[in-house]
């Protein structure tokens, strides 16, 4: 039996999946190379770990495609003085690649078990500037201010608190609305009070647990 060659599997996804997806920053495609995606799968989907796939997670929701995580990091443009919020750790590895170029994560999951796993995987691979909080984010967290905040997850409608959280110039990134309607969408914090959003792509990805909704009509 021929052992899987990951580093080739690795080097077709970013050439076949991400390259094709108009992601090239250098900066993005080294940290894919140098952060091994295949350790922070579920260990059964191991050998799937470079497909073009959303792969479920035992919480019941799924990693983001590889795509994906290029794609929003790229947009992001994480620097190593920013603060990061996520929401939704799940795996554990769009954390690592954030941590790997900011200078602190927190990253927020309501799961118990899930954060303990993801806690787990990041302290092995030596990433010492995540703090990871076990909590409901669907309408932000905490006090603090963030120049990045990622949802994990998507949201029907994004509360106003995410964005009174995020720090004079910062980004914010989140998938919005409702299936089969989602827009990814950028949100830059221009000054105090003032945002500009762009709508990236279309995509469809499950809720955050607890999302915020629109009021439904009862007749």
């Amino acid at each position: 039996m021929n052992r899987f060659d990951f580093e080739q599997a690795r080097i077709n996804m970013i050439d076949q999946q991400i390259r094709t997806w108009d992601v090239l920053d250098t900066r993005v495609l080294d940290l894919l190379s140098a952060v091994r995606r295949e350790d922070f799968v579920p260990p059964a989907y191991r050998m799937l770990a470079f497909a073009d796939l959303e792969l479920p997670l035992p919480n019941g929701y799924r990693m983001w495609t590889p795509k994906m995580e290029a794609r929003v990091l790229q947009e992001l443009m994480v620097r190593d003085d920013d603060r990061v919020l996520e929401i939704g750790t799940g795996a554990g590895y769009l954390t690592a690649l954030l941590a790997s170029e900011a200078g602190d994560v927190t990253s927020v999951e309501i799961d118990e078990a899930t954060a303990a796993d993801a806690h787990a995987r990041l302290a092995r691979h030596g990433f010492a500037n995540v703090r990871i909080e076990i909590g409901d984010g669907a309408r932000g967290f905490g006090n603090d201010a963030y120049d990045v905040i990622v949802l994990t997850a998507s949201t029907p409608l994004l509360p106003a608190r995410f964005l009174e959280q995020l720090a004079p110039k910062g980004r914010l990134f989140a998938v919005v609305g409702e299936a089969p309607a989602m827009k990814a969408r950028l949100i830059h914090s221009e000054a105090p009070g003032a945002t500009t959003a762009t709508d990236l792509f279309e995509t469809v990805i499950m809720p955050l647990r607890n999302a915020a909704a629109p009021p439904r009509f009862e007749f």
